[in-house]
């Protein structure tokens, strides 16, 4: 059985590199909080289960996979901080994180894992009747500001004095001695529903590693920024690494709480049988919800996401790690545009837009990369290089891993062209990490053969159907 611990609202609320890059992004690296104790985050403007209730409100949902748990607290008025949806960390702070009374704490998290401006990491520091005793980082690290497969160290907090614990180093995963003494590891991670950004990934390693100590599992959930359904290719068994853990598509179209859910009752990771897994979900959310709707103010979860609309084309322009061309590191414009000095951005920006691809427009955009803290080497750095701009308009209706692979494809046909009057214009680089990407070697290889985009992308729908049908019993909103 999986146990939700769903704390009552009341009042409050209403309604890289190939094996370890994820965003990815990048930056240096640090092993701080980005809001530190008495300091505020600096935030971006952009089943039928039976319920009881205990002594201090607590309603804990004890249900299988068959049944469904409604999230929204039936009270008036408006979540944490005024916005519409609150978080898991909005409905475990309202109660003062009771469900936490009298328990050594373990936390993970980052500078994103935020109440209203409060880092979710000084609101368990200063409550009490519990212990805050140590913090895990992973990828990008505890400001969320390191590149996209740089190494993170173990660090001390130097406000609170609390260890920081990399996940993104030596280790992936919590070990014995770093969970020891612990009674409960807690996750609250900004995720952005995509299988090869690598914090469920992380999310699924300390999993494994809170069952294995006989430790409780709690996740504080967070939307998803990428919409309802899941889309794009599907992983096929032989591309499992970091960024492509589980056999979902590219967009799983789950929240972290649900995909951990469907993580263990499908057996997608080892040794989770027996996990104490709890989820506290959000409250007043839809997840046809974009992002705007929420009334959440969006805190980078790492430095090539600066922005909702860079996360929004991120699963679409990310296949261009694997390329020689840029993807806008180093520009105020990552992951929103790719480029390069061949390239005739007209041209490719009318090719795209005569598809007519939902949700998504084009624009030509010319741009000059340029290294600082966050884009240390950035691909031609003080070049001025062409290309395009992907607009996501509708995130509802766009297909981003769709519109990936027309663009991919448009660029590979205008190299084609461009190299039969001159030298030959190498676009994939790094074909493995292509195929980690896409989660299977077949988007590869039928654009090689020159198969249309159409006809590679049909090939998902009837494993897209499947996958449908698997998460169903996961989905808690």
């Amino acid at each position: 059985m999986v146990l939700f611990a769903a704390a009552l609202i009341g009042s409050a609320c209403g309604g890289g590199q190939e094996t370890t890059q994820g965003e990815s992004g990048d930056g240096s690296s640090s092993s701080t909080t980005d809001s530190l104790p008495g300091e505020t985050a600096e935030l971006s403007t952009d089943g039928d289960g039976e319920a009881a209730e205990s002594a201090d409100g607590t309603v804990v949902v004890e249900t299988g996979p068959d049944a469904s748990v409604d999230p929204t607290d039936a009270s008036d008025g408006a979540p944490v901080g005024g916005a519409r949806t609150a978080t898991g960390a909005e409905v475990a702070a309202t109660s003062g994180f009771s469900d936490f009374f009298g328990q050594r704490v373990g936390l993970v998290a980052n500078r994103a894992s935020v109440v209203g401006e409060r880092s979710v990491i000084d609101l368990l520091a200063e409550a009490e009747d519990l212990e805050l005793v140590s913090i895990f980082a992973p990828e990008h690290g505890l400001r969320a500001d390191a590149g996209a497969g740089e190494l993170i160290e173990d660090g001390v907090d130097p406000v609170t004095g609390l260890v920081v614990h990399s996940l993104f180093g030596d280790v992936r995963r919590p070990t014995p001695e770093m969970l020891a003494g612990l009674d409960v590891l807690v996750f609250d991670l900004q995720d952005v529903g995509a299988r090869f950004y690598t914090y469920t990934a992380t999310m699924g390693l300390a999993m494994q590693a809170a069952a294995e100590a006989d430790i409780p599992f709690v996740i504080l959930d967070r939307p998803n920024p990428l919409g309802s359904g899941p889309a794009g290719s599907p992983r096929t068994d032989d591309q499992v690494s970091f960024v492509s853990q589980y056999p979902t598509p590219s967009l799983h179209g789950l929240t972290p709480g649900e995909l951990a859910l469907a993580v263990k009752g499908e057996g997608w990771l080892d040794g989770l049988e027996d996990l104490d897994l709890r989820v506290v979900p959000l409250a007043g959310w839809s997840r046809s919800d974009p992002w705007p709707a929420t009334g959440l103010a969006w805190v980078p979860p790492s430095p090539g996401l600066p922005s909702v609309e860079a996360t929004l084309a991120y699963p679409a322009t990310v296949l261009f790690e694997a390329t020689t061309l840029s993807y806008g590191r180093g520009t105020d414009h990552p992951f929103q545009q790719v480029g390069a000095p061949w390239l005739d951005g007209e041209a490719l920006a009318a090719a795209l837009s005569a598809q007519e691809l939902a949700g998504v427009r084009f624009e030509p955009v010319t741009f000059t990369p340029t290294a600082g803290a966050a884009a240390i080497d950035p691909q031609f750095e003080g070049e001025r290089v062409s290309g395009v701009r992907v607009v996501v308009e509708d995130p509802t209706v766009a297909d981003q891993p769709a519109v990936g692979v027309h663009l991919l494809a448009a660029v590979q046909a205008q190299a084609r062209a461009s190299a039969a009057s001159g030298d030959p214009i190498e676009v994939v680089d790094r074909p493995a990490f292509l195929d980690l990407l896409t989660g299977t070697p077949q988007v590869r290889l039928d654009l090689d053969a020159g198969r249309s985009p159409v006809d590679i992308v049909a090939d998902w729908q009837a494993d897209l159907a499947a996958f449908e049908q698997i998460i169903a019993p996961y989905r808690l909103y």
